[in-house]
């Protein structure tokens, strides 16, 4: 169901009024953004989650570099709305919009912080008693003339860039069967793309990936993670019924590749994990914990690979960087090279850490060829991983076989690797990360499915065994697989960007935002914020002034992360800071 509307739409007493007369004077100068400016942006703006489709992070501008870099100063700051916040600055032609907890969208003049408009959605109030974390919106989108967004009302919607009118509003899922849109859209090729996560209660036809007109809200198609009975896949469930098939989902940002037509997701665990009460630990239950490749004008499966089966809620829904490079991945730190790689060759590559196990996987982004895979951060659930399919391996001893069992997992849930983003920069050929060292003691918690028991796990989280400190950024070359350096600290670490001036930024669960130079881990500026640096970068320029931008708040994982440090104490409030240098 589609809704096109003219009305001005309620706006928000939450954290202000909407600024009618400059709303005005905006929209008779907004330029609407194609999809070939999607593609190529504009070095100044910062139009996406990761600012461009590959999801490298990276952005060219180098007006602040490692010389100057120790000039920031803040030149403004706004206050957030209250909610897990994990928010990205969308900057274009001066404007920031921002997503706030609770369906919040701001119009800011990015050199002032100055309100433009503000749109608040709304939250059904009984939203909270489906779903956790309903309020979490960790990014929004731009295409022609509007800001398009997922709600937790289970509606996708856009809004009017110059005055924050509602456009369209299109239903995606009935929010009462457990549908979560915590991450919003990409656009490819004019289709607003976006996956989400999938409730037990909304069972196997909640768990979908979705494309819209963005022009007019018209849904054009829906891919299901889950087979049906006589689809492909549909006999790697065992015995179990369609409709008990539940929680693949994809609650994080695609990236797409224009040339290939190609949209790449990742996907989660099921629900239950442990696979003993789910059909049995011998099947693969597909297309869990996965990377899918989706045809961009029919969402048809193109490829895909599944990384693990997965029995201790280790998702494997992150990003996916795309890349074209050189492949030669050096065996003396590379644990697993696909026998058909011949060093040196160039290939059109899909590499990254999409998963909590922290492994990276690169494989060739047409075909899904694995190429090779390492480890990073201390894990113990995979014993090997196929050297020309890439299925992994799983400890036999880490497998859950009845209710009541303790083993220690490593990592645990909150990653090895999490949403916290890294970032890939063309200067140097690296890929960075940010990764966490940590286990959990894990028992089996049921012996049977149940909606009342989403994973039917019970953790206690610890720091790896041996090891003092929680947070760790690796330095890792896409090309040889080599490690190029590592900065480790007591506090976990978040969501990193790179740039044009040679630098790394990134924040930490105990507020610092911080410079790093590119080629060593080098800390060259930083800042106490005071609270979780828990929203990820950006970087833009406006009448040729470079800005950089970052926002604080909690979430469920700095809360986890926070716990393994307690001497470390840090408020949680959630705030947007902008930083550049002196005028």
């Amino acid at each position: 169901m589609t809704r096109l509307t003219a009305l001005m739409s309620a706006m928000a007493a939450t954290t202000g009024l909407a600024a009618c007369l400059p709303a005005l004077a905006q929209q008779s100068e907004f330029v609407p953004v194609t999809d070939a400016m999607l593609q190529d942006p504009d070095p100044a703006d910062w139009l996406m989650w990761r600012r461009t489709l590959n999801n490298w992070g990276f952005s060219p501008l180098d007006r602040i570099d490692r010389g100057n870099v120790n000039e920031l100063q803040l030149v403004w700051t706004r206050r957030l709305a209250d909610g897990d916040q994990e928010g990205t600055p969308l900057v274009y032609r001066g404007v920031m919009y921002f997503p706030n907890p609770g369906d919040i969208t701001q119009a800011i003049d990015a050199t002032t912080g100055d309100l433009i408009w503000e749109y608040n959605r709304g939250m059904p109030d009984d939203v909270g008693e489906y779903f956790p974390a309903p309020a979490t919106n960790r990014n929004i989108a731009i295409h022609g003339n509007v800001i398009l967004d997922n709600g937790a009302d289970g509606y996708a919607y856009a809004l009017d860039a110059a005055t924050g009118e509602l456009a369209w509003e299109t239903f995606i899922l009935d929010y009462r069967a457990g549908a979560k849109n915590s991450s919003g859209p990409i656009v490819a090729n004019g289709k607003v793309i976006s996956g989400r996560s999938c409730e037990p209660e909304g069972g196997p036809e909640a768990c979908v990936i979705t494309a819209f007109d963005a022009r007019t809200g018209e849904e054009l198609w829906r891919t299901r993670t889950i087979p049906r009975p006589g689809e492909p896949g549909d006999e790697t469930w065992g015995d179990v019924p369609y409709e008990e098939r539940w929680h693949v989902g994809m609650w994080m940002v695609p990236s797409f590749d224009p040339e290939l037509n190609l949209i790449y997701v990742g996907t989660s665990v099921t629900s239950p994990a442990p696979k003993f009460m789910l059909g049995g630990n011998q099947e693969q239950h597909l297309y869990h914990n996965s990377t899918l490749a989706l045809d961009g004008d029919t969402g048809e499966i193109v490829w895909y690979l599944q990384h693990v089966v997965d029995h201790w809620d280790l998702d494997h829904p992150f990003e996916r960087l795309l890349i074209d490079t050189e492949v030669a991945p050096n065996p003396d730190e590379v644990t697993w090279i696909n026998p058909l790689v011949r060093a040196g060759e160039t290939r059109k590559v899909i590499t990254g850490i999409p998963g909590k196990t922290g492994l990276v996987y690169t494989l060739d982004r047409e075909t899904g060829q694995f190429l090779w895979s390492r480890e990073t951060t201390p894990q113990n659930v995979i014993e090997s991983v196929n050297i020309e399919s890439g299925a992994a391996t799983v400890a036999p001893e880490k497998l859950f076989t009845a209710a009541g069992q303790e083993l220690l997992i490593c990592p645990s849930t909150r990653g090895g690797k999490n949403y916290p983003a890294g970032t890939y920069s063309p200067l140097t050929g690296l890929m960075y990360f940010p990764l966490q060292n940590t286990c959990m003691m894990s028992t089996s918690a049921a012996e049977e499915p149940s909606l009342d028991d989403l994973y039917a796990i019970r953790n206690r989280n610890v720091i790896a065994p041996g090891m003092d400190d929680v947070g760790t950024i690796e330095a890792i070359s896409v090309a040889t697989g080599e490690t190029a350096w590592k900065f480790e600290q007591r506090s976990g670490v978040l969501s990193l960007i790179s740039t044009g001036g040679g630098l790394v930024f990134g924040g930490d669960v105990n507020g610092r935002f911080r410079a790093y130079d590119q080629d060593n881990g080098d800390i060259l500026w930083e800042v106490n914020l005071g609270s979780p640096v828990n929203g990820y970068p950006a970087t833009y320029e406006v009448d040729g002034r470079q800005y950089v931008a970052v926002s604080t708040g909690g979430s469920g994982l700095v809360f986890g992360l926070g716990s393994l440090t307690p001497e470390l104490q840090t408020g949680f409030g959630n705030q947007l800071y902008v930083f550049a240098l002196p005028d």
